[in-house]
C-alpha cells in the first residue's frame, strides 16, 4: 500500500498498514485511517432545525401501520425527547447524551424490519443519520470461520452501515454457541464499533422476546449499550384482516365480503393453532396468503370467455386457501 500524501504521524500509519495486513483492519477501514476523516460527529454537525410540525410529519408514516401502539407511543416520545434536547440546547441549558441503539422483541412478521427502516428515514431527516439506509444481517453476515475472519466480517457491515442503521435479526445467535463459538468476538466487535464511532450508526438487535432476554444477559457491557426496548405484539385477527385488505387495496384488488368473511376465519384458525404452539408469522401469513389468492385468481378467471374489469379486482372466497409457511 502506497499512498502520496499522509493525514495522520508516519508512524500511526505504518501501524495501520501493519494490521491491515495482518487481518486487523478491513482495506475500508484502513484507507480511512491513512486518508483522515474531516467529518465532524453527527451530533456536532450543522442540522436543521427540528420543529413540531416536521415532527407530526415525520411520525406519519410510522402511525399508518396497522396496530404497533406500545412501539408507536415509544417513537414518539423519542422524538419529543430530541426536540426537548434541542429547545434546551436552545435556551442554554443542560442536555443530556443520546443513545439511540435498541432492541425489537416480537415474533416473526410484527413490523420489527419494517418499523427500523421507517426509523432509519426518520433519524436522517431529523439529521442524527447521515444516509438513513439500513443494513439488515444475520449472524452468517457476522461470523467467520477462522480466527480474525469474523472481526473482519463484522466491521465490514459496521462499515455499510455507518451514517444508517445496522439490523441484527436474530441477533440471539452469536451467543448460542459457546464460549469459544466465533459469535463472541463478532458481539465484542460490535460493542467495541459502538462506543468509537458513536453518533454515526444505530444498531438494532431484534428477534423473539425470550431470547432477546437471555441474549442481553450473556454479555455485560450489551444492556447499557441498548437503552431502548420495543416490544412488538402479534397482530390479533381483526388487524390481520385489515392489513390483508391494505395490501389488496395497494395491488388494485379488493375481498368480497365472503372472502373477507373466510379471511377472518382462516386468521382466527391460525391464531389458535399458534396458541397451542404451531409457528405463525403474523404480517408474513397474511402476505403469503393474499398472494397465494392473487394467483388463484388468475388460474380462475384464465378460462372465462370475458373478464370484466371488476372481475379482475375481485377476490373471492374460493381464491383464499392456506399454502406454504405459517
Amino acid at each position: 500500500m502506497a499512498y502520496g500524501t499522509w493525514r495522520i504521524p508516519r508512524s500511526r500509519a505504518n501501524q495501520v498498514i501493519a494490521d491491515y495486513e495482518s487481518g486487523q483492519l478491513a482495506l475500508s477501514e484502513a484507507l480511512e485511517a491513512l486518508g483522515g476523516s474531516s467529518r465532524p460527529p453527527l451530533q456536532e454537525a450543522e442540522t436543521a432545525p427540528l420543529s413540531r410540525e416536521r415532527l407530526r410529519q415525520l411520525l406519519t408514516e410510522l402511525d399508518s401501520l396497522v396496530g404497533l401502539e406500545h412501539v408507536k407511543d415509544t417513537v414518539r416520545e423519542i422524538f419529543a425527547f430530541l426536540y426537548m434536547q434541542q429547545r434546551r440546547r436552545d435556551c442554554g441549558l443542560r442536555t443530556e447524551p443520546v443513545v439511540l441503539h435498541m432492541v425489537f422483541k416480537g415474533n416473526p412478521g410484527t413490523g420489527k424490519t419494517t418499523v427500523a427502516r421507517i426509523m432509519a428515514k426518520m433519524f436522517r431527516e431529523a439529521g442524527l443519520l447521515e444516509k438513513g439506509h439500513l443494513v439488515e444481517v444475520e449472524r452468517a453476515d457476522l461470523v467467520g470461520e477462522y480466527i480474525g475472519h469474523t472481526a473482519q466480517k463484522t466491521r465490514e457491515q459496521i462499515r455499510r452501515a455507518m451514517g444508517g442503521v445496522l439490523f441484527i435479526d436474530e441477533a440471539y445467535s452469536l451467543a448460542r454457541g459457546g464460549d469459544k463459538d466465533f459469535g463472541r468476538e463478532a458481539i465484542d466487535c460490535l460493542v467495541k464499533h459502538m462506543e468509537d464511532h458513536r453518533n454515526r450508526f444505530i444498531a438494532v438487535i431484534a428477534g423473539y422476546e425470550r431470547e432477546m432476554e437471555w441474549f442481553l444477559r450473556t454479555n455485560p457491557g450489551l444492556p447499557s449499550r441498548f437503552p431502548i426496548h420495543l416490544t412488538f405484539s402479534d397482530y390479533d385477527v381483526s388487524q390481520l384482516v385489515e392489513i390483508a385488505k391494505r395490501m389488496a387495496w395497494e395491488r388494485q384488488y379488493r375481498l368480497s365480503p365472503e372472502a373477507e368473511l373466510k379471511l377472518r376465519r382462516l386468521a382466527a384458525e391460525a391464531k389458535a393453532r399458534a396458541a397451542w404452539g404451531e409457528p405463525f408469522s403474523n404480517a408474513r401469513w397474511v402476505r403469503n396468503l393474499m398472494e397465494r389468492a392473487m394467483r388463484r385468481h388468475a388460474v380462475r378467471l384464465f378460462e372465462a370467455v370475458t373478464v370484466s374489469r371488476e372481475q379482475m379486482m375481485r377476490l373471492e372466497a374460493a381464491d383464499l386457501e392456506e399454502g406454504g409457511a405459517p
